[in-house]
């Protein structure tokens, strides 16, 4: 049988880093408001805030002036505090963004000027700078970027759900996966599929790879769709670890969708060399087994995704076979350490990214915010959201009231 309905004042559908973050901001704004978080799965973090690569970003990218620039300086320095706050391990540990090529160099110097824009503390280095901060890695020129930080967000994910929970009973509902929205007059019931209810008098789309759906349910219209991308890694062996001290990144390539491979340290050890870029299969398909054919039909019937395979289709064939070949990937990974070898690297993780795309085939690029009567929706939060979720989170709390 299925429980009576329960009641709130605000539900947040999403038990990810976006929509925990916004359960806090709405407890200390409101601490006399209800707040219950619905999360599908049978944990909190359990797609894109628990598989993502727990880099701390400073917000070196971004159109200046972009929610993305703003949020991610604003979220970096919350999170930090927060992660003090609750005893959660992080470190600050610096990154360069490398030129190995000559055509690289305008655009490191484009990264640059968006990065003083930003607020952001750098310093451009040549090949012996380079060296004495990752003695393995190679290029022409490079930016250092010391303030940029590893953490895991699993743990903050984990960290937040501890908080909410010590502040009343059931804040958290876990598998309560949202299948129907009921409004009515004044209030507005979600359902789940296990029958379970909750009333509130407002909500929150939280819910990264299902947030167009849901905005669906709630009578919301729009062009753009939820596109899975999923990313791969590997992980330098024990003995290779020493390539690596920090983070280091290539200069993105403005005609490609994605940042390209890198390196990154964990903050529980060990190095990762990633991700590459492939459609999945499934919108929570995390290897190519994983295939779910609602959702890959809806995909392949998106105009707007047939536009960006059309545009990219050399892209996707090379993303696809270094997928499926060690060896395309060890020499993508060689253009930032000439040295590394297959030996060097065993098979890692992967994730799954909820990319926003427009129907002119274009990603989506800022973080993207719409309401409907009673919600508010959050349709887009691609990276860097993890470092910027606390500042997202008061956003949509200033949307809400």
């Amino acid at each position: 049988m299925a429980a009576g309905p329960l009641t709130t004042d605000v539900a947040i559908v999403g038990g990810g880093i976006v929509g925990l973050a916004t359960a806090i901001a709405v407890r200390r704004r409101f601490p006399e408001l209800r707040v219950c978080v619905l999360e599908a799965e049978s944990h909190v973090a359990a797609h894109q805030s628990g598989h993502n690569s727990g880099v701390l970003h400073t917000g070196l990218y971004y159109r200046p002036g972009s929610h993305k620039a703003i949020c991610c300086r604003e979220g970096k320095a919350a999170m930090e505090a927060f992660c003090d706050e609750h005893h959660v391990s992080w470190n600050r540990c610096g990154k360069v963004v490398v030129a190995t090529l000559e055509e690289e160099l305008p655009r490191l110097d484009r990264i640059a000027e968006r990065a003083s824009a930003n607020g952001v503390a750098f310093s451009r280095i040549d090949t012996d700078q380079l060296r004495e901060i990752e003695p393995h890695a190679a290029g022409l020129a490079a930016l250092h970027v010391p303030e940029a930080g590893i953490v895991n967000y699993r743990q903050v994910c984990e960290a937040m759900a501890r908080l909410l929970e010590s502040q009343g009973e059931n804040v958290v509902q876990l598998g309560f996966d949202v299948v129907s929205v009921q409004p009515a007059a004044s209030s507005v019931t979600l359902v789940g599929r296990d029958g379970r209810s909750i009333e509130c008098g407002r909500w929150i789309n939280c819910g990264g790879l299902r947030s167009d759906r849901v905005f669906r349910m709630a009578g919301g219209k729009t062009e753009i769709q939820i596109v899975p991308f999923r990313g791969e890694y590997y992980e330098l062996t024990a003995e290779s670890e020493r390539l690596c001290r920090n983070l280091i990144y290539p200069v993105p390539d403005p005609n490609f969708p994605f940042l390209g491979v890198h390196f990154t340290r964990m903050i529980e050890g060990g190095v990762e060399c990633g991700p590459n870029a492939v459609l999945a299969l499934a919108r929570s398909g995390y290897r190519w087994t994983n295939v779910n054919l609602t959702d890959l039909s809806e995909t392949l019937r998106f105009r707007g995704f047939l536009k960006l395979a059309r545009k990219h289709w050399r892209m996707g064939l090379g993303e696809v076979h270094r997928s499926l070949s060690k060896e395309s990937f060890v020499r993508a990974l060689q253009k930032l350490i000439p040295s590394i070898r297959s030996k060097d690297l065993q098979p890692g993780r992967s994730g799954v990214r909820a990319q926003a795309v427009g129907p002119d085939g274009e990603l989506v690029d800022d973080f993207t915010f719409a309401e409907t009567e009673h919600a508010v929706h959050v349709l887009n939060a691609p990276s860097p959201a993890a470092t910027a979720s606390l500042a997202i989170a008061e956003r949509i709390v200033d949307r809400l009231v």
